[in-house]
């Protein structure tokens, strides 16, 4: 039997197989299990996926993932996940608003699954999907993993108890990292492109009043969290995002041309207060611009899609 001091065990060479486990193996998990399956190596990692939808198993194993039935909301059903992987990729979010209670700024699903982790055997790496969202609004400046958070709303005060979940569990032992991630694209993910906003007639900010904004390739997003489990260093915090570097009414007017539909309507902030819901405002209201270097340096990644345009023509 595997010794529970090593998730490898004392097996032979040739009957170790690693093991990846995806808690919140949506789209982008998807993507991942495909490289794995289809790159370098390809079957050389048994890929496991936790998920609390009966109705989804039989999809997920269609695409060679073996389904774990289990759900980050109920601890009890979590025990399974000790000392079942190598390795564990953590795609899932935090409770939505008015889930915690009096502890609405407290991600108990991060916790759970780390105490789960804590008994047996603890995994070699784990990587954790963030949010640049944890910065706050920076005015526009240049963003290093090293510059303090300042969470300007719940769902980033939630993110941030997470990272420190997860900091913490490296601390005993796991080579734990976090990926800060910026608007998720591609033209073959669900609500992957602005295309639909555009044809709403969603307005957009007036320059004097815009915004940077930051995105990455689902696929690109797919590779860094691959790249992470091997190589990132422990307690390291990256910026996973392209090169590019453009103002929000920018952006949504190359993607209308090309598209070829009508470039938005841009208004100033007091107007859009009255016109947008509560969420877009908030998108609306940070503005930064992610320095991305340390994750090309250290991870070795090279941007299938390094800007947002070559993404959107995909």
């Amino acid at each position: 039997m595997p010794s529970n001091q090593n998730p490898l065990g004392a097996l032979p060479a040739r009957f170790r197989r690693e093991r990846l486990l995806i808690v919140g193996c949506g789209d982008v998990g998807q993507r991942v299990a495909r490289q794995l399956h289809t790159g370098p190596g390809a079957g050389r990692m048994q890929v496991l996926a936790l998920t609390s939808s009966p109705e989804r198993t039989a999809a997920l194993r269609a695409q060679g993932i073996r389904p774990l039935r289990g759900n980050l909301d109920d601890a009890a059903t979590l025990k399974r996940l000790s000392g079942i992987a190598t390795r564990v990729l953590h795609l899932a979010p935090p409770p939505g608003e008015g889930a915690g209670g009096q502890g609405w700024w407290r991600d108990p699903r991060t916790v759970a699954l780390a105490r789960a982790l804590r008994l047996r055997s603890l995994p070699v790496s784990l990587v954790y999907a963030s949010t640049t969202g944890v910065y706050g609004d920076c005015g526009g400046a240049l963003v290093p993993e090293t510059r303090a958070v300042a969470p300007g709303t719940p769902r980033a005060q939630r993110r941030v108890n997470a990272e420190r979940a997860v900091r913490h569990l490296g601390r005993a032992g796991v080579r734990a990292s976090v990926l800060r991630i910026p608007g998720i694209y591609a033209p073959n993910r669900e609500g992957g492109t602005p295309e639909a906003r555009l044809r709403r007639g969603t307005p957009v900010l007036v320059p004097e009043d815009d915004v940077f904004t930051n995105h990455i390739h689902a696929d690109d997003l797919a590779r860094a969290c691959l790249a992470a489990l091997w190589r990132a260093r422990p307690q390291r915090i990256y910026n996973v995002s392209d090169q590019t570097e453009l103002k929000m009414g920018d952006y949504f007017d190359l993607a209308a041309d090309l598209y070829g539909l009508p470039r938005p309507a841009r208004v100033p902030r007091s107007a859009a207060q009255e016109q947008l819901s509560v969420m877009l405002l908030s998108f609306m209201s940070e503005s930064r611009r992610l320095d991305n270097r340390r994750m090309l340096k250290e991870l070795g990644l090279v941007l299938r899609y390094p800007t947002v345009e070559q993404g959107l023509r995909a």
